[in-house]
Formats: C-alpha cells, sequence, structure tokens
C-alpha cells in the first residue's frame, strides 16, 4: 500500500507539471497561429490509451502508455521526433520554422514560464493555506548536537552556528544543505563565550552530501512521564527532571545520554538531575537496549521559539514569488556540485525511482504540493541548460539568430538535436543506474 501510494504521487504530479510545461509551449504556438500537431501526456512510442482530435482542428490530443513525461508537436520545429520527411518540404505559413525569431522563442520559453508560474501558484496557496512555521537557527539557544561526521570537521557539542563563509542561515533545518549549497570553506561558531572558525577541509563534502543528520536540536534529556510499568518507576525520578550527567559524564542533550546510555546496557548507572534549582543524583537502571523506559519530552516549541508566519491572499502572492525566486536560486547552486567531480554529487543524481522515495508513505497535501512545487522548478531549470534536445538548447540557437540576424541551418539543427539526445539518454542511464545501485545497498 506504501508503494502504491508513492506511485500515485508520483504519477499525479509528474502529469501536472508535464501538461503545464507542454501547455506553455502549446500556448504561444496558438497564439502566434502556429500548428500543433499533437499534445500528449506520457509517451505514445505507438500505443495510445487514449487520443481525440475535435471537428476543425489541427491537434490531436492522447495519453500515452510510458509515464516518463509528454510532448507538445509543433508543426516545422525539429524536435524529439526528428520528422525529417516534414523538414524536406517548403516551410507553410503556419509552421514554427517560417515565424520571426522573436516568436520561436516565446515558444520555447512557454514550457519553463508555465513551470515558473505554476510553482508561484503552488507556493501561494501554499503561504495561504498553511503559512510558514520554523526554528530559526539564532532561536537554538542550546547550540547543536554534532554528529560524529561534523564532531570529525570540527564542530562541537553546543556549537551556536554563526556563518558558512559569511553567509548567515535562517533556519536551523537548513543548516547542513547550505554547508553545502556554497561549499563553505569556514564556518565560524560561537563555542561557549568564544568565536571560533573552522577550516572545512573540501575532502568531506561527499560525505556531507550523503550523511544526514550532522547537526541536530541540542535540545536537554527533560523527563515528560515514567510509566508504572518502566523498570525506573520507583526510581524517584519525576516530571521535569532533567538529565545532565551519567556515572559521572556530562550529557545535558538527549542526543548526548542515550549515546552515553547505550554504554550501560542491562546496568546500573547513577544520573545527575536537575530538579527546579537543584541536583540531584538519581540511581537508575537500563534494559538490555540501553534504556531507561522514561517518555522524553520532544516537544520542541518547548524548548525554542517557533517563527511563524500567516499570509492573507494579497501577501501570499509575493511571498509565494519570493519563495519560487529563492528555491530556484538554491537548486541552481545544488546543480553546479553535480558538475564539479570532487564533491561526487553525480552521485546522487536519480530517476522516477528517487522522487518516489521524496514522497510520503501517507497521503500529506501539504507535502505533496510542495514536492510538486520544487520538482516544477526543478524540470523549469533542467530544460533551459543550454543542451541541444532541452528547450534551453533551441533557446541558445534562436538568440544566436536574434542577435547575428543568421539562422542555424535544419542540417545543423537535426545534428544538435541528436547530440542532445545522446547527451540525454547517457544522463538517464546515470540517473538509473545511481538508483539500481541504490537499491542493492
Amino acid at each position: 500500500m506504501d508503494v502504491l501510494l508513492r506511485i500515485l504521487q508520483v504519477v499525479l504530479a509528474l502529469s501536472i507539471l508535464v501538461l503545464v510545461h507542454e501547455f506553455g509551449h502549446f500556448f504561444f504556438a496558438r497564439l502566434f497561429k502556429i500548428r500543433v500537431e499533437k499534445f500528449y501526456l506520457f509517451f505514445d512510442a505507438g500505443f495510445r490509451l487514449f487520443k481525440f482530435k475535435p471537428k476543425n482542428s489541427d491537434t490531436e490530443y492522447g495519453i500515452g502508455w510510458l509515464p516518463l513525461g509528454g510532448y507538445c508537436k509543433i508543426a516545422g520545429m525539429i524536435d524529439e521526433s526528428m520528422d525529417k520527411e516534414a523538414m524536406a518540404k517548403e516551410p507553410q505559413p503556419w509552421e514554427y520554422r517560417s515565424k520571426p525569431a522573436w516568436q520561436r522563442f516565446l515558444v520555447l520559453f512557454g514550457g519553463v514560464l508555465f513551470n515558473f508560474i505554476l510553482a508561484c501558484i503552488i507556493y501561494t496557496g501554499i503561504m495561504m493555506n498553511w503559512g510558514e512555521e520554523y526554528v530559526k537557527n539564532s532561536d537554538v539557544t542550546t547550540g547543536i548536537y554534532a554528529s560524529e561526521l561534523a564532531q570529525e570537521i570540527g564542530f562541537r557539542n553546543g556549537d551556536r552556528i554563526l556563518s558558512f563563509d559569511g553567509h548567515q542561515t535562517e533556519k536551523f533545518t537548513d543548516l547542513q544543505v547550505d554547508l553545502v549549497r556554497y561549499q563553505t570553506k569556514h564556518a565560524k561558531v560561537l563555542r561557549g563565550t568564544d568565536t571560533v572558525t573552522i577550516t572545512i577541509d573540501p575532502v568531506y563534502i561527499p560525505s556531507i552530501l550523503n550523511t544526514p543528520g550532522m547537526f541536530n536540536y541540542g535540545i536537554p534529556f527533560e523527563i515528560l512521564e515514567i510509566a508504572d510499568s518502566s523498570i525506573n518507576a520507583n526510581s524517584g525520578l519525576k516530571a521535569k527532571d532533567r538529565i545532565l550527567a551519567i556515572n559521572g559524564t556530562n550529557c545535558d542533550m538527549f542526543f548526548q545520554a542515550q549515546k552515553e546510555l547505550a554504554k550501560y546496557k542491562g546496568d546500573s548507572i547513577v544520573a545527575t538531575v536537575a530538579r527546579a534549582n537543584e541536583l540531584v543524583l538519581v540511581p537508575l537502571v537500563t534494559d538490555t537496549l540501553g534504556r531507561i523506559q522514561v517518555t522524553v519530552n520532544a516537544n520542541i516549541e518547548d524548548f525554542y521559539k517557533i517563527t511563524r508566519h500567516t499570509y492573507g491572499f494579497f501577501e501570499a502572492i509575493p511571498a509565494g514569488f519570493n519563495k519560487a525566486v529563492s528555491t530556484i536560486d538554491n537548486y541552481i547552486k545544488e546543480l553546479k556540485l553535480i558538475f564539479s567531480p570532487k564533491t561526487e554529487a553525480y552521485k546522487s543524481v536519480g530517476s522516477f525511482i528517487a522522487i518516489g522515495k521524496i514522497f510520503p508513505t501517507t497521503w500529506d497535501w501539504f507535502r505533496f504540493w510542495n514536492i510538486t512545487a520544487f520538482l516544477s522548478i526543478m524540470l523549469a531549470v533542467l530544460n533551459i541548460l543550454p543542451i541541444p534536445a532541452l528547450d534551453g538548447g533551441h533557446l541558445v540557437f534562436t538568440l544566436y539568430e536574434m542577435i547575428t540576424k543568421r539562422k542555424p541551418s535544419d542540417k545543423f539543427l537535426e545534428i544538435a538535436q541528436t547530440v542532445g539526445m545522446i547527451l540525454l539518454f547517457g544522463l538517464m542511464i546515470l540517473a538509473f543506474g545511481n538508483d539500481i545501485i541504490r537499491l542493492f545497498n
């Protein structure tokens, strides 16, 4: 059932994105009276689940059987169909190739533009319905709990991260991703009362990319409840007690204490506990898993200020636009990592399998729309890359024509399209290959 829900979410999200993208091309083509021969959701490859051609229309609409995209076949345009027979005929007034360069530019740019508009609309809806809620990095007064990798790099428990190469991260949950996005060389932290600069060795970037949870909230180990069935029900522990040390070893953060307790599985320990304004020593026992069988207060709001923003309709529009723009900026930074071999980010490139894994196993509209908006941005950015066979490659050739007043020959465009498709197939092989490797690792 979990897999089915993920598949349904992927298919729905991609259907929305493909339809909007191809409609962008369709809209401008029809605006300039260019014929659109086919408008398809999914690829048909010789077999169609559905097709329909309205009376007195030049366009055949349909749904293909292969849910890996879709297409809008525009008359007189060299595209993935590689219809050389049609291109060999004399250009017709209703064809793409007969139109001025500026009109052809807008037809090409329409898909990217409409994906950006879709992301803005989705983010605006999210702001109106759910608003924003997060913990500011500056409000994590306890500092971070540093994972083993973070400590190896130079971070310490309790550090308050101030900046990465001068960039100040607003949201605490963005710390690790910003560390990579900016390919940080120096991190500035507040350690106690001292400001310390940590030099980040670039050799760690691949590990940072593939090791989630480098920085966690340094929340205290505060007792919420001790059940009557707990092995420490009669130990003297009370709700609101905070464990500061175990057998004399300082561990005032939950994750520290959890790690320390694992050393004493099925054993007796003495915990130093803060209770109101005094310190108390409490003898405890652990079970075979190193637990003291208490319920811990995991409510972030009890320890840190939660920043919340609510938006009315007119406030949500600029907020949605700004969210889309910042997402583009961040995605471009992340994309640059893929083209830098030393980061090994190319190993994280994934196909539809990887996309499916980012969707939740339960239907959550908030997460669904957030992911769909991000994928819309991703589709727009990837399509505008100056690679032949992508919209960006065609845009480069059209810009060249607009600037030089010289149009590339159809033969050149056919060769460029073929080269671009080879590059795209190579990228698909890399993506599916990475997914298969991850499945067996």
